[in-house]
């Protein structure tokens, strides 16, 4: 496995903190004071993108790192929109090193595959960047397990390889245990899954009749709109209740908890609603509980039409 590390040679933290939603939902100030109680936590790993809030979350995280780079693992995306040609990654990379003010990068993610564009196109372009210095880290978002072999393989015929990957992962989302998290395994990648909390789902407080981006959001809405997943919240929930930890702390210290030893990428709108998930690196979870909190979702089948022999 690839050992990411700070560009001072620290270990990456347990937890991942994304910034999706600064310069959005938080404001600059309110952004700082989540950035700072990130570090106090003990984070050094920052996620963004190009696009974040058009832009507006580079240019805020850029600002805060500037004084301690060497201490940050700096992640960005680009390719969501535009495709992973030549010139459309260098185009969005360029914006992103204005907008964070940053040279270089840690780690580099396509956003999405692109079935238009050869893969020799798109990670030959990225070899060049990490050849360059500019990027450290080339990585993958939102591919199956298919597309990361494909990749791979042509990463390595140009010398170089995959070294994290970015899926969907929480209690309500496990289709990723079936291949993603053991191609990744099997190929060194560090996973660092996004949404552990289920877009909020999994906090409890819609069940308590609360709003967000599942009720706001038409994408969210029907991403998590099975009444089933409503049901696994509402248990856990109950469950948080018996035990007395908060039901986001125990959703984001499950995903911490899966063998494949993902760090997932917490978020929010503000300090106090970051400090249930911050409290997930240091919260307890034996064996006992962690199968009972898996017992509240079905496991998704295996890959393969061989289950009676199983």
């Amino acid at each position: 496995m690839t050992n990411l590390t700070t560009r001072n040679g620290a270990p990456l933290s347990r937890l991942t903190f994304g910034t999706m939603q600064f310069g959005g939902t938080a404001d600059a100030v309110e952004s700082e004071a989540m950035y700072d109680a990130a570090r106090a936590a003990g984070i050094n790993h920052f996620d963004t993108a190009v696009g974040y809030t058009g832009g507006a979350a580079e240019t805020i995280l850029g600002k805060l790192i500037k004084d301690h780079r060497d201490d940050i693992y700096l992640a960005t995306k680009v390719g969501y929109v535009g495709g992973a040609s030549r010139e459309n990654i260098t185009k969005h990379f360029d914006t992103c090193r204005k907008q964070l003010d940053q040279d270089t990068v840690d780690l580099l993610y396509m956003h999405r595959f692109d079935d238009e564009t050869p893969l020799e196109e798109t990670f030959s372009t990225l070899a060049e960047l990490q050849s360059t210095g500019a990027i450290r880290h080339i990585g993958v978002s939102n591919y199956a397990a298919w597309q990361v072999m494909k990749a791979q393989a042509v990463a390595q015929s140009l010398g170089t390889q995959i070294d994290a990957m970015q899926p969907m992962y929480s209690l309500v989302k496990r289709q990723t245990e079936v291949e993603i998290f053991p191609m990744a395994q099997d190929q060194g990648i560090t996973i660092i899954p996004y949404s552990p909390l289920g877009g909020g789902l999994l906090t409890g407080k819609y069940a308590k009749g609360g709003t967000g981006r599942l009720t706001d959001d038409a994408r969210y809405k029907a991403r998590y709109g099975q009444s089933w997943m409503h049901e696994t919240a509402t248990a856990l929930a109950a469950l948080s209740d018996d035990i007395g930890i908060d039901p986001a702390t125990l959703a984001v210290r499950w995903v911490l908890a899966h063998p494949a030893r993902p760090l997932p990428i917490i978020s929010a709108r503000s300090v106090v609603q970051l400090q249930p998930s911050l409290a997930a690196s240091d919260a307890e979870l034996p064996p006992d509980l962690y199968a009972q909190i898996t017992a509240l979702s079905t496991a998704p089948a295996p890959a393969t039409d061989r289950l009676e022999e199983g």
